[in-house]
């Protein structure tokens, strides 16, 4: 059997929090100096926000992506500066290690807002299904793995307004951190092993 969880457990968890510094990105020179901390690090956490529309049909452009280390979380606010060189040299670099999950979405996204074509990706769904994980979504993924619910109060909020609430803020910055964390801990430190059913001899 693999891992799954209820609604009524995952409600029950304490909610999760982002440990690190937020660091909003809104000119190309904040996203020169993201890029160089970032260009440092053998692998990242990557997410995208887009203005939620309530529409049927109408696509939104990518707002927001978030590139996270253990540290700090870059929200790069595209919908303000696009995709300057940096931002596109980190999404490009194929050496860069970049977690996500549901990465189709995130591409279709961000390709809406300008041609990119990214490399260097890794989508966790290929990966936990390794485990026997059997939830795709990255709160029940991050519910199975640390007993903790990732709140998702902010995903349909206005990820194109003025300016990101602290809420807003942590919320993104912790669904990219979540993501580099899940990866480091199934692949690298293997801190999570499945628990097998025991079978009669």
């Amino acid at each position: 059997m693999g891992q799954t969880i209820t609604k009524e457990e995952l409600n029950a968890l304490p909610l999760a929090k982002f440990p690190g510094q937020v660091k909003v990105v809104d000119t190309v020179a904040k996203a020169y100096e993201a890029a160089e901390r970032l260009s440092q690090s053998a692998r990242i956490g990557f997410d995208t926000e887009t203005r939620p529309t309530f529409r049927k049909g109408c696509m939104k452009s990518v707002a927001l992506i978030q590139l996270s280390d253990h540290d700090i979380c870059y929200l790069f606010r595209a919908n303000i500066i696009g995709f300057p060189p940096p931002l596109l040299q980190l999404l490009t670099n194929p050496k860069l290690l970049k977690i996500g999950l549901s990465l189709r979405d995130d591409f279709d996204a961000m390709r809406r807002r300008g041609q990119i074509t990214p490399q260097g990706f890794v989508d966790l769904q290929q990966i936990v299904v390794k485990y026997g994980i059997e939830s795709m979504s990255l709160q029940k993924i991050y519910a199975i793995l640390y007993q903790e619910r990732i709140s998702k109060g902010q995903r349909l909020s206005n990820w194109e307004i003025e300016t990101l609430s602290e809420a807003q803020k942590y919320y993104a910055a912790l669904d990219a951190y979540a993501c580099l964390k899940i990866y480091e801990d199934l692949c690298l430190t293997q801190k999570y092993t499945l628990k097998q059913e025991k079978k009669n001899p």
